[in-house]
């Protein structure tokens, strides 16, 4: 399944590279899911919100 997040003024890209982390945000763990092949593609949500990999499969 492929979703095309892009905005109305982007053009698609076959490139994309994902990675997620934790990051310590204003004193708060923040999860961060990325794609680093592009520019502003990003989304966080609190730590404690995230689903854990076991909830994920």
């Amino acid at each position: 399944m492929s979703v095309d997040a892009r905005s109305v003024d982007e053009q698609a890209t076959e490139e994309c590279e994902v990675v997620a982390t934790v990051d310590d945000t204003d004193g708060a763990a923040q999860f961060v899911v990325a794609d680093i092949a592009r520019d502003e593609a990003w989304l966080s949500v609190p730590a404690v919100a995230a689903c854990s990999l076991d909830e994920w499969r």
